[in-house]
């Protein structure tokens, strides 16, 4: 009869993600994992196979938890103008940054890694990322400004708000103030207001 396990998967998956954050995929090596999710060799390896698919792991569970946080902000109905939402994200953002936090986003970090030369991450990363987007994209939908605008134009729109998301994010972990992460919510209104449908 197989032995049950002596801990938590989901708490060692959340312990995993600050190892990964920290470090990277690349950087982030077996004894790294270990002490960081107090686990022996024996007991990572039998529970998650190797640190690939700890990691796929990792970034499903973060896809869940931040990104589903970040898409409910940018779907909710309680604020009515989704241009207001995406302000919205953007100002948490520069408020995590103000108040210390300069982690920046796991998916935006991978995305931006040497991870991405392995399909399946990468599909991971995609999946993330492209749900941020059709977020931004359902926001536009209903914003005042923007609703009336043909999809290929929201489209569009979306995608460029998405990479200043995740050029945001990263310049949040590179931890160099050049101003833009204070500005961040400036910058987007600028944007918002002066592209054209």
């Amino acid at each position: 009869m197989a032995r049950p396990r002596e801990f938590d998967t989901e708490e060692a998956i959340k312990r995993a993600t600050e190892v990964f954050w920290e470090k990277g995929y690349q950087e982030a090596r077996l004894p790294d994992l270990l002490e960081g999710m107090g686990l022996t060799r024996g007991s990572l390896y039998k529970a998650f196979s190797d640190k690939k698919t700890l990691y796929l792991l990792v970034l499903a569970q973060y896809d869940k938890e931040a990104v589903g946080a970040a898409k409910q902000r940018l779907t909710d109905v309680t604020v009515p103008d989704g241009r207001d939402r995406i302000l919205g994200l953007f100002q948490a953002v520069s408020d995590r940054v103000a108040a210390g936090d300069t982690r920046g986003c796991l998916l935006c970090s991978a995305a931006a890694g040497f991870e991405m030369s392995d399909p399946e991450i990468a599909a991971a990363v995609a999946h993330g990322l492209g749900g941020i987007r059709d977020a931004l994209e359902a926001a536009l939908h209903s914003s005042t400004v923007h609703a009336e605008w043909p999809h290929e134009a929201l489209r569009a729109l979306a995608n460029t708000l998405l990479t200043q998301y995740i050029g945001l994010r990263v310049l949040a972990r590179s931890r160099v103030s050049l101003g833009v992460v204070e500005q961040s919510k400036d910058n987007v209104a600028r944007l918002l207001d002066g592209a054209g449908g």
